[in-house]
């Protein structure tokens, strides 16, 4: 009878134990490990992906970590601000508005993989860990004005890439139709990287103000950052959130700190596919990539080539059926222009030309 007595006692000090270290941990990461209602023994059993955070976790406490580091963010982060948003009844972002069903199944397919890659391997490759890379120094450029459009337009090259690429395991992408809201769908993002910095790009410079705009009126604009710079603390508690054109990413990314961003956006992904800008991605290898396109191709070029694992895909039949976006219609307008005689610049049509056809 004693021993059968003895049994519950040990495993309720267990699981008391992994729930005061749950708590521990999560003040000091800013995500909870563990919420209401969980069981910890179920939720946090050996060789779960939350289980190996909280020990990786409570390791870089006692290694005397006051925050986490950026490879640690890196590998559980945004993990577990997914877990976060999507546990609630009705996910949403910090201004309330309300995830639709397409944004959460991109927001769950992201963490099914980032699971799925902790299951794969012990750990990451290429995480972000280590001292910062000495700094290069480079000539002073002038401030920009306007001629930043002019370079986003720069032409890209069309060759193919056949070099290594240690960050590809980290490079997501999702689908989902234009004017489907994929805008709604980067703040449900970064909502989950509340504790991450988090860097946006975008192929036009208009498109910057746009999402500055709409994450201002979500609820973001207090983590707003200028580009934190290589040996440079972060601004803002280590979030800063930041949002550039693909031309200026490719011109700055080894400048850019390797500590301060661990989640990168892609807007309009398939104009991230020339030459110059898949090389500056492959060159920033650290962080989590998520590119969100209304296509899977550009020319002859595939985004599963810079972002291999497709996390959502929304057809645009299905979106249409679902009333996510206007009905299709087929209009046939007499040509008056051939499409194939505006050339492309920067992964896009040039948009002047294009307006003159």
């Amino acid at each position: 009878m004693q021993e059968i007595k003895e049994q519950p006692t040990t495993a309720s000090e267990a699981t008391d134990g992994l729930a005061a270290a749950a708590l521990r941990a999560e003040a000091w990461a800013g995500e909870p490990f563990l919420r209401e209602g969980e069981d910890p023994a179920q939720v946090l059993a050996p060789d779960t992906s939350r289980r190996r955070a909280l020990d990786d976790a409570l390791a870089e406490i006692e290694a005397g970590h006051r925050a986490p580091s950026p490879g640690w963010k890196v590998q559980y982060g945004l993990m577990l601000g997914l877990e976060r948003v999507l546990a609630e009844q009705r996910p949403h972002l910090a201004s309330g508005t309300e995830l639709r069903r397409h944004q959460v199944d991109a927001l769950a397919g992201m963490l099914t993989e980032l699971i799925a890659s902790h299951e794969k391997e012990a750990a990451l490759n290429g995480n972000g860990n280590g001292a910062v890379a000495e700094l290069v120094q480079d000539e002073e450029e002038p401030e920009e004005d306007s001629a930043e459009d002019a370079l986003d337009e720069e032409p890209e090259e069309e060759d193919g890439y056949t070099g290594p690429d240690p960050g590809a395991v980290r490079r997501y992408r999702f689908r989902h139709p234009t004017a489907s809201g994929k805008t709604i769908a980067a703040a449900g993002f970064v909502e989950a990287a509340r504790t991450l910095g988090v860097l946006i790009l975008t192929h036009r410079r208009l498109l910057v103000s746009q999402f500055q705009r709409d994450l201002t009126t979500e609820g973001y604009g207090d983590r707003f950052s200028p580009p934190v710079e290589r040996g440079k603390e972060p601004l803002r508690g280590g979030n800063p959130l930041t949002i550039q054109t693909y031309a200026w990413f490719a011109r700055h990314q080894d400048t850019l700190s390797r500590e301060a961003y661990q989640l990168v956006i892609c807007d309009e992904a398939h104009t991230a596919l020339g030459e110059k800008t898949s090389a500056a991605i492959r060159s920033f290898p650290e962080p989590i990539y998520i590119g969100m396109t209304a296509t899977e191709q550009l020319i002859a070029k595939q985004v599963s080539d810079v972002f291999p694992a497709s996390v959502d895909d929304l057809p645009l039949q299905d979106a249409a059926r679902r009333g996510l976006i206007a009905p299709l219609r087929c209009l046939r307008v007499p040509p008056v222009a051939a499409i194939n005689q505006v050339p492309i610049v920067g992964g896009d049509f040039d948009q002047e030309i294009l307006a003159k056809t």
